[in-house]
């Protein structure tokens, strides 16, 4: 089961200011350390996977708790500060032209750790492959512009990315915890966390769609042309079934006092020009495995991705899930158990857990008087 949450993460540009961002730094460095001394860093890891705790510690650092830039600002303030201090974690990644640096940083948190070839090896296809996973194998419009990479000197991670839609001025928030990642082609993630829940998402991460991955992986076997001969065929068979495939595509979100209704571009499936023919030719000559291999074939995109599904489902009868994986509560509803109760105890022993970091931490006493202030402030909100 997914773990949930909501926020507003809304799309906002601009740069946070330098004083906030020193604040900032100075704050985070108390409450990492006191974390890190009592529980660990795989504690730490854990907790920035979990979406509303992360939240939480944004607010408590003083950003906007319902921003966008609530994702790469603090991720860059805990980089910076896992940079300067020797905490047994760091961190890896950023936003834009940062999330290339990734095989760059790893390499050097390799050397500070210690870490072998083997685990460095294993790090950076984790990082590869989250990204992947969330770019194409879920579809709910949003391309990712930040990536992080959170390493113990243990050679565990976490990573907290983010993708955007500009056409809705939203962002979607994605967390993965590697103690916890069992595959990475199903229900991989620790929480996935937006403003908006859309309808007709694909997602071959899903439980649901392991017949479709299946079906995907055996049509990744056969020659390109006998699959864009089976996709053609499409085009006069099933009418009726693609119009699901093409038609609008809504996206509501539903709390208990009101639903607001977004509007997305018509859907458009992955026709022969879209698909990487050049890709799947060399993917033949492979013959993957399983569905994680054809994913994370060089050249496989969403529009490749997609296409598989689509042939899978109507040719084969394999359907993938089309259930946005998103989740929200506690803002909209989640005190009176819709969609479900809150993990009331979770939550407590989390929220607690960075209160006593921020009172135990070597800061002015207005610096954690006004840290408490805000947390308590969020935790009021939710």
């Amino acid at each position: 089961m997914r773990r949930t949450g909501y926020a507003d993460l809304m799309l906002h540009g601009g740069r946070a200011p330098e004083w906030l961002v020193s604040r900032m730094e100075r704050l985070a460095q108390g409450i990492l350390k006191v974390m890190i001394d009592e529980y660990g860093e795989g504690e730490v890891l854990k907790r920035l996977s979990d979406p509303l705790w992360f939240q939480a510690l944004s607010c408590a650092l003083a950003y906007d708790w319902d921003s966008s830039g609530t994702t790469t600002v603090v991720c860059g303030v805990l980089k910076t500060v896992l940079e300067k201090e020797d905490l047994g974690l760091k961190a890896a990644g950023g936003k834009g032209r940062h999330s290339n640096e990734v095989p760059e940083d790893l390499f050097r948190i390799a050397q500070r750790f210690d870490i072998s070839e083997e685990d460095l090896s294993r790090l950076r296809y984790a990082s590869r492959m989250a990204a992947k996973v969330d770019n194409a194998a879920i579809q709910a419009g949003y391309r990712l512009y930040h990536h992080t990479i959170f390493v113990s000197k243990d050679s565990e991670w976490c990573v907290v990315q983010q993708g955007m839609n500009p056409e809705l001025r939203a962002a979607r928030r994605y967390h993965w915890l590697s103690k916890n990642v069992k595959s990475f082609v199903e229900e991989p993630h620790e929480g996935i966390i937006g403003s908006i829940v859309h309808k007709n998402v694909l997602d071959m991460t899903a439980r649901e769609s392991e017949g479709c991955r299946k079906a995907s992986t055996d049509l990744a076997k056969e020659p390109p042309s006998k699959l864009e001969r089976l996709y053609q065929s499409l085009r006069l068979k099933s009418q009726e079934s693609l119009k699901r495939w093409l038609s609008n595509n809504s996206s509501v979100f539903e709390g208990p006092e009101y639903i607001v209704e977004y509007r997305l571009k018509p859907l458009t499936v992955a026709g022969p020009k879209a698909m990487n023919w050049k890709a799947l030719a060399k993917l033949y000559e492979f013959q993957p495995r399983n569905y994680e291999q054809v994913l994370a074939f060089e050249g496989i995109g969403p529009a490749t991705v997609r296409g598989l599904a689509l042939i899978s489902e109507l040719i084969f009868g394999e359907k993938a899930s089309w259930r946005d994986p998103v989740k929200y509560s506690f803002a909209f509803g989640g005190k009176d158990g819709v969609p479900f109760p809150v993990r009331r105890k979770e939550y407590d022993e989390a929220i607690a857990i960075l209160k006593e970091s921020i009172h135990r931490a070597r800061l002015g006493e207005r610096d954690r008087f006004l840290a408490l202030r805000r947390l308590r402030s969020y935790i009021q909100i939710h």
